[in-house]
């Protein structure tokens, strides 16, 4: 059957392979093995001052400055910390690793699902998922998905444990820019994480990260997105069964921030980014995989398999990457 027949699926969906949960945060001290205890969600109502840019007719009025100025900025936000007794954080949450990646969850044409199907099995009979494996495991290991909380810890201690095996990690020997050729009990990660992929071994990974931060000190949920505009609250923090927690989202971005194929990415001091169709960073506002320069996930599978244009291998990990993510991938409508 030649190419030109096979069209893209209208409807066309994969589930994601790197199931992880929410993360719970615990308090304790960094020596103590046991004596943990939920971090709990505060509400805290403040005075601020008026620290927004002003309109040009009030800023060059000192009259009006003043009287904006001394206006009350009353706010009530959600807040968490560390007890005064501990200085030490720990996140914890899950991670199962699925196989199976060349069925996908939901196809409506035969055909593409078939040379679909061909293309996956082609990839991972010529490299596995051992690059792809390797760069989850370090993203675990360096502590990445502890994102703020992670910033000026004085120590970074990661445990992970699959059935009988346990690894341990030091935060602070990974680079977050650039990653390394994995060896030692990284190697061993990321050969579970493999297996995982593969579809060769049950995987279910629990992830435990220690942060010495000091005691008392601030640490940092997910926020929650506040869609109720009458709400009283400025900032509503994340909590599960009232114990301050992340996001299953937001750990799952920083477990597929492996991303270092996308354009001008050996130029770019930014580092990996999250895998994503079109390389979105929306916190710098930024698309690193434009689709007119044709290296964004839907143009890179279109061509692959409708085309037969095979990307270079940099490309097909993160095509590959992408399908692990999951999503639905279907035809647009005209």
């Amino acid at each position: 059957m030649t190419k030109s027949a096979i069209k893209t699926a209208s409807v066309l969906a994969f589930e994601r392979k790197l199931s992880n949960s929410d993360a719970i945060m615990m308090a304790g001290t960094w020596q103590a093995e046991n004596g943990w205890i939920p971090v709990a969600i505060q509400e805290k109502a403040v005075r601020g001052t008026i620290s927004n840019r002003l309109k040009n007719a009030i800023a060059s009025d000192n009259l009006k400055l003043d009287a904006e100025i001394q206006k009350a900025n009353l706010q009530r936000v959600d807040v968490a910390a560390l007890p005064h007794t501990c200085d030490t954080l720990k996140v914890c949450f899950t991670l199962r690793v699925l196989g199976d990646l060349a069925t996908p969850s939901v196809c409506n044409d035969q055909l593409y699902q078939a040379e679909l199907t061909r293309v996956i099995n082609d990839y991972i009979t010529r490299n596995g998922f051992g690059e792809l494996a390797a760069r989850y495991a370090e993203n675990i290991a360096n502590g990445r998905f502890l994102w703020r909380n992670r910033i000026g810890a004085e120590r970074i201690k990661v445990k992970v444990s699959c059935g009988t095996e346990e690894w341990e990690f030091d935060g602070y020997n990974y680079n977050l820019r650039a990653f390394s050729q994995p060896e030692g009990d990284l190697l061993k990660l990321a050969r579970a994480i493999e297996e995982g992929l593969t579809g060769k071994a049950f995987a279910l990974f629990n992830v435990e990260a220690q942060v010495l931060l000091g005691n008392g000190q601030e640490i940092f949920p997910s926020q929650e997105l506040v869609l109720d505009t009458g709400s009283k609250k400025s900032k509503v923090l994340y909590q599960v069964n009232d114990i301050a927690a992340m996001h299953s989202q937001k750990i799952g971005n920083a477990l597929r921030t492996i991303d270092t194929w996308y354009p001008d990415a050996d130029v770019s001091e930014f580092g990996p980014i999250a895998v994503e169709p079109y390389g979105a960073v929306t916190s710098r506002g930024t698309v690193y995989r434009q689709p007119v320069k044709k290296m964004d996930f839907y143009t890179l599978l279109d061509n692959w398999i409708t085309k037969g244009k095979v990307p270079d291998l940099e490309q097909q990990h993160f095509v590959m990457a992408t399908l692990i993510r999951g999503g639905v991938f279907g035809e647009k409508s005209e």
